[in-house]
């Protein structure tokens, strides 16, 4: 053998590797990156839909969670239960087959996150479930607003500063996120 021989060898086994690689990394790119969308956006999705991983964002229809072990079904709602919009928010039934129980946080009316994907018969089926504490978000009175603090009275301090800062209001953390 030639020297020559050996070094096309070693080009052609180099190419092979160099390929294999990034032909990897590049299937493996696109299988694992996902689609963040609320229940409404999701309804606009069209075929893309059935095509991709999704993570799906609304709320916990209250009464709707059916738990066996750790297997849960329930419904997510567009929007909170005390929202005057609720009862015409569209609606996605999530069927939750994950290796853990969801979280304790999961409950009635609270924030959910699922991950997975849809079926064409329109149920999503999700493999990794986060939930937000509902209390945190739901408003001190029937008519109040969401994150609104009740008016308290603060004592009188000495202390020039602590009188003109105002006290943190709590909010969503999807804020930002607009509504119909």
């Amino acid at each position: 053998m030639t020297k020559s021989s050996n070094s096309v060898r070693i080009g052609i086994a180099v190419a092979i590797i160099l390929g294999t690689i990034g032909w990897l990394a590049f299937t493996g790119y696109g299988s694992s990156k996902s689609y963040y969308v609320t229940v409404a956006e999701l309804g606009n999705m069209g075929e893309k839909a059935y095509r991709s991983n999704l993570r799906v964002e609304g709320f916990v229809q209250p009464g709707s969670i059916e738990q066996s072990g750790p297997h849960v079904t329930f419904v997510l709602n567009e929007f909170e239960s005390h929202s005057p919009k609720a009862a015409n928010g569209k609606k996605l039934t999530v069927i939750y087959k994950g290796s853990e129980p969801p979280p304790d946080t999961f409950k009635d009316d609270s924030q959910a996150l699922a991950e997975g994907t849809i079926g064409r018969d329109g149920v999503f089926h999700a493999t990794a479930l986060q939930a937000k504490c509902a209390s945190k978000y739901a408003p001190a009175t029937p008519n109040g607003q969401p994150g609104a603090m009740p008016a308290k009275q603060a004592p009188a301090s000495t202390n020039p500063r602590a009188n003109s800062a105002p006290a943190p209001q709590p909010g969503s953390a999807l804020a930002g996120i607009a509504t119909n």
